[in-house]
């Protein structure tokens, strides 16, 4: 089994930074792709940034230029970065990591999801 524990959400203002982390732990080979999903109330999971393996990266279109995300390869961290926060950027914030089990299963977790408000 997988856990993955988010932290650093919470309330700014307008133009200001944020910065999300999100550690993985318990028994598994290998993890594959980290990223992060954001999903207000009413509409579906969206992509926002993620990073593969390899250290290739996608972003969405609204955050490209304001949000970095990296990965701790030793840590099993992956960490979002927000600049220029904006108001519609508000919603709540959902890791997310691709896993290859000890058992060669390969599976998708998902973490608690952390609260991002940005205030105008």
């Amino acid at each position: 089994q997988v856990q993955l524990v988010e932290s650093g959400g919470g309330l700014v203002q307008a133009g200001g930074s944020l910065r999300l982390s999100c550690a993985a732990s318990g028994s598994f080979f290998r993890i594959d792709a980290m990223g992060w999903y954001s999903q207000i109330p009413g509409k579906q999971r969206e992509l926002v940034a993620t990073t593969a393996s390899g250290g290739s990266t996608t972003y969405s279109d609204s955050v490209k230029g304001r949000f970095t995300v990296s990965r701790d390869y030793v840590r099993n961290t992956v960490y979002l970065q927000m600049n220029s926060l904006k108001p519609e950027d508000t919603a709540v914030y959902y890791c997310n990591a691709d896993v290859m089990s000890r058992t060669w299963r390969y599976q998708s977790y998902w973490g608690q999801g952390t609260q991002v408000t940005v205030s105008s």
